[in-house]
């Protein structure tokens, strides 16, 4: 495994960065102790439940692999298979419980809303095996599309593939964002000190609109 990167003095340097901390650090952690696994690791529990978006993961990953700590192509490889084996689980699941069932008893998990479901399911009727290339490139559609899938019988086969396709080509984008981001030094470094603030605000502001809805759902009805 490749040392931490080198700091200067001050923190930072034209050829030191400064680290991540917080969230972002954490994940950092992570990846530089189980190395290109912890990314696979990372977007498997992404794809099933989702608490660490891959949007944070993926740009770590790559940039830790332009400063030599991670392989980029074994990255991209370990995170497209923990991106398709979340989504077989839950295909499988969804094939073995059936949508309603399924849907039914995730609704009644925090911040899960039954619409979300629904959504993704009539997506899915509507666009068959373009809905789970394209679900698996729009966040928040990742994981609930495999459901409709597995409840819908879609093949197996023909499910691998498009899921496999469509997290390659968002593994990629996204680690090749955090690869090039790893080169601007003085964009790093200038707005590393914001990157939590930004991450934690955007977080906060999704579970408020959440809450906010299902408050509004239930007093409707």
């Amino acid at each position: 495994m490749s040392p931490p990167l080198p700091r200067s003095s001050s923190g930072t340097s034209s050829g030191a960065l400064q680290e991540p901390t917080g969230l972002a650090g954490l994940i950092t952690d992570v990846m530089s102790a189980l190395g290109e696994a912890g990314v696979g690791v990372l977007v498997l529990l992404e794809t099933v439940f989702p608490p660490i978006p891959s949007e944070v993961v993926l740009p770590l990953a790559g940039f830790l692999s332009q400063q030599g700590r991670m392989n980029a192509i074994l990255a991209v490889a370990l995170a497209t298979a923990g991106s398709f084996l979340g989504a077989v689980l839950l295909y499988l699941l969804g094939a073995k419980m059936g949508e309603e069932r399924v849907v039914r008893g995730l609704s009644k998990l925090p911040l899960v809303d039954r619409e979300d479901f629904e959504r993704a399911a009539g997506w899915f009727r509507r666009h068959g095996r373009s809905a789970v290339f394209f679900g698996r490139l729009i966040p928040g559609v990742r994981s609930l599309i495999s459901l409709p899938a597995g409840a819908e019988h879609m093949p197996l086969r023909t499910f691998a593939l498009f899921t496999i396709a469509g997290s390659l080509l968002w593994n990629v984008l996204l680690i090749g964002l955090g690869y090039f981001l790893g080169t601007q030094y003085h964009l790093v470094d200038q707005y590393a000190q914001y990157f939590d603030v930004v991450l934690y605000a955007a977080l906060a502001a999704l579970v408020g609109w959440l809450v906010r809805r299902r408050i509004r759902r239930r007093r409707a009805g």
